[in-house]
């Protein structure tokens, strides 16, 4: 997700933060510090990044590799990763860990969204103002887009998920004209009554910025917005998710949001703003950055991509 966008502004700069850290926080920094050796001399290089040897100090149930990931040319599985309608999903396996749990994939953007300014630059209420429906999101300097990007770590986190046992719904698998607006991706999450959201997107800052970030969601009641019941199980989602992706990734944590931290806090983003169950963002990389880039087109790291993600949100589910 680029930052250039009505609902993806710059976050302002933050005072470092004072006292005492998180216990998960604590955990994260040293799998931070490891992944960013790996990711230097590894993932720098321009090859798939990341050797997946970073450590963090908890060690939550891994989530199995899959054979029925999308290949490295974009083509979806032929099976249960099929294109499925908005806001439904395969049916999940019989028995695992996860069984009775519902996950909803935020897959940012869509591929057409480029093809209907008009309805993407509508006005929807996010509670605290009123932002457009959607935007185009970024793409590399190669023009590999966020959203065949998005769409594709989706696709191999559903995979992962559903092997698990958990119900998968996805708010688009390209399989609508545009969108859905950013109100829509919460209410998605909201009426399924998901025990956890990730909306999954690349970032489109500046060369020389590096790294994955988390967004989390601020405390805000404004509207039709009140996020309060969900700021406290959305960050332990999200410093998790944030543990998994530098172990598995090997990425380091932005070094330019976050304060090296790797989690960001925001109140100006909708599909956040608006969502009633347990919801975070995450930025895997930087698009405009040739490093970062270099991870995001490779197959094989989007995969790692997608494990990191739902390793961390199999350690949240499982508590």
């Amino acid at each position: 997700m680029s930052y250039v966008g009505p609902d993806f502004e710059p976050p302002q700069p933050r005072r470092p933060r004072r006292g005492p850290l998180t216990v998960a926080l604590a955990a994260l920094v040293p799998g931070a510090l490891l992944g960013w050796l790996v990711y230097e001399t590894v993932g720098g290089s321009g090859g798939d990044g990341g050797s997946g040897q970073a450590t963090v100090r908890s060690s939550p149930p891994s989530v199995p590799a899959s054979s029925g990931a999308p290949t490295d040319d974009g083509k979806k599985p032929s099976a249960s990763s099929s294109p499925t309608a908005s806001s439904t999903s395969a049916p999940a396996p019989a028995s695992g860990p996860l069984k009775g749990k519902v996950v909803v994939i935020d897959p940012g953007h869509n591929p057409e969204n480029f093809q209907h300014p008009s309805e993407i630059n509508r006005k929807v209420n996010i509670g605290t103002n009123w932002k457009e429906c959607d935007t185009t999101g970024t793409s590399t300097n190669d023009g590999y887009t966020e959203a065949k990007f998005t769409l594709d770590v989706a696709h191999r986190m559903r995979t992962l998920l559903e092997e698990q046992g958990a119900t998968v719904k996805l708010t688009q698998d390209s399989d609508r004209p545009y969108g859905p607006c950013v109100d829509e991706r919460a209410r998605i999450g909201n009426e399924a009554k998901a025990d956890a959201v990730v909306s999954v997107h690349a970032d489109g800052s500046g060369a020389g910025n590096r790294g994955f970030h988390v967004i989390l969601p601020g405390a805000v009641h404004a509207g039709a917005a009140d996020t309060r019941a969900i700021v406290a199980p959305s960050r332990d989602l999200g410093e998790r998710v944030a543990g998994r992706f530098v172990a598995v990734t090997g990425s380091a944590p932005s070094n330019y949001a976050g304060d090296g931290t790797g989690l960001v806090t925001r109140k100006d983003l909708g599909g956040l703003n608006l969502s009633t169950v347990p919801k975070v963002f995450i930025e895997c990389g930087n698009m405009r950055d040739s490093k970062d880039a270099a991870l995001l087109t490779s197959g094989a790291w989007r995969q790692k991509a997608a494990q990191g993600i739902s390793e961390g949100i199999v350690s949240f589910l499982r508590g």
